[in-house]
C-alpha cells in the first residue's frame, strides 16, 4: 500500500544456523507519520527487528520483504532512515579526548546549524565538554544531537533514552512528537521506560519470544477495541500498566513452555553443591 512507510512481511531471522530463530514470521505495516512503541521483555527481538529495518543485519530468506518508503532496505536502501541504539556510547572512538563542538563539526553539524542548535538547547549539551570526561547520560545527549540534527523521515530508536534524566527525556520526547507531526515523519521506538509516554505514540505493539503477541495497534484505544480492551480496563489508558501486564503475561507464557520442555530460567534448586571444600574450589579454580 502506498501510504505505508514501513512494511515487513514473512520475516524470519536467525543469528546463527545452529540457533533457533530470533524473529519468526514477523509482519509490520506502519503508516507515514506514525509513532509506534515496541513493548517486550529483554530478548523478545525488538533490537534485532530495528537493526534489520536499518539494514544492519542481512536477511537471506527469499520470501521475506523488508521495505521502508517502498524500497528494499538491503538492495535499494531508502534515504532518510536514522537508527540510534545504545551500542554507540560504548565505541572507543566517541570516548576519546575530543571536544563536543569539534566532534559535532566533524560529522557535519555546521551544515545543520539551526536544527543542531535547537537540539543542543533541548538536550542541554555543553559544547566545551570533552567526550572522555563526561557521564554516560551526557554522552547519550551528544549522540542524540548528532543523530537527530539532520532531518529524518524514519527514526528507529532502541532504548536511547535510558541514560537521560527525566527532564531531558521529557523535552526530547516532546520535540520528537512535534517534529513527527510537523513533517509527517515516522518513529519506531523500543523502550522499557513507559512513565510519561502515554501521550507520545499513535500505535503500540507487543513482541514476545520473537513474534508479535499484539501487532501495531492504534493508541489511545477506541472504545471497545478488542485487542487492548482488557489491558485498558485495568490501566485506565496508562501505557506503563499495559506494558507491565503484557510482560507479566509473557513470563507466565514462557513458564508454561518450560513445563513442556523449553529450557528453564531462574535458580536450579535441585543442583547439588559440593560439600567437600577441595572438590568445590578445584571446580572453580581459574588460575590454571
Amino acid at each position: 500500500m502506498a501510504d505505508l512507510e514501513i512494511s515487513v512481511d514473512k520475516l524470519t531471522y536467525c543469528h546463527s544456523p545452529h540457533l533457533p530463530p530470533s524473529l519468526t514470521d514477523i509482519d509490520v505495516h506502519l503508516p507515514k507519520g506514525s509513532r509506534t512503541i515496541l513493548v517486550g521483555a529483554n530478548g523478545a527481538g525488538k533490537s534485532t527487528l530495528l537493526q534489520i529495518l536499518a539494514g544492519k543485519r542481512l536477511i537471506i530468506a527469499n520470501d521475506a520483504k523488508v521495505l521502508i518508503k517502498g524500497r528494499d532496505v538491503f538492495r535499494d536502501s531508502p534515504p532518510g532512515v536514522t537508527h540510534l541504539g545504545t551500542e554507540w556510547a560504548m565505541n572507543p572512538v566517541v570516548r576519546g579526548d575530543i571536544v563536543v563542538s569539534h566532534f559535532l563539526d566533524s560529522v557535519g553539524g555546521y551544515r545543520h546549524k539551526e536544527r543542531r542548535d535547537h537540539l543542543l538547547d533541548i538536550l542541554d549539551v555543553d559544547l566545551d565538554w570533552h567526550m572522555h570526561a563526561i557521564s554516560d547520560g551526557e554522552r547519550r545527549r551528544v549522540q542524540l544531537c548528532m543523530g537527530l540534527m539532520q532531518d529524518w523521515e524514519v527514526l528507529l530508536l532502541d532504548e536511547v533514552t535510558v541514560d537521560l534524566d527525566v527532564q531531558v527525556r521529557d523535552d526530547l520526547l516532546r520535540f520528537l512528537k512535534e517534529d513527527s507531526e510537523k513533517r509527517g515523519a515516522t518513529i519506531l521506538y523500543a523502550t522499557h521506560i513507559f512513565d510519561g509516554l502515554s501521550e507520545f505514540p499513535t500505535h503500540v505493539a507487543h513482541m514476545r519470544l520473537g513474534s508479535f503477541a499484539t501487532p501495531p495497534t492504534p493508541w489511545p484505544p477506541v472504545q471497545g477495541d478488542p485487542v487492548l480492551k482488557q489491558a485498558v480496563e485495568v490501566s485506565s489508558h496508562s501505557l506503563y500498566k499495559v506494558a507491565l501486564q503484557w510482560l507479566r503475561e509473557d513470563r507466565l507464557y514462557r513458564r508454561e513452555l518450560e513445563k513442556n520442555g523449553r529450557k528453564t530460567r531462574g535458580a536450579r534448586r535441585e543442583q547439588a553443591v559440593p560439600t567437600d571444600s577441595e572438590i568445590f574450589y578445584k571446580k572453580y579454580d581459574y588460575s590454571h
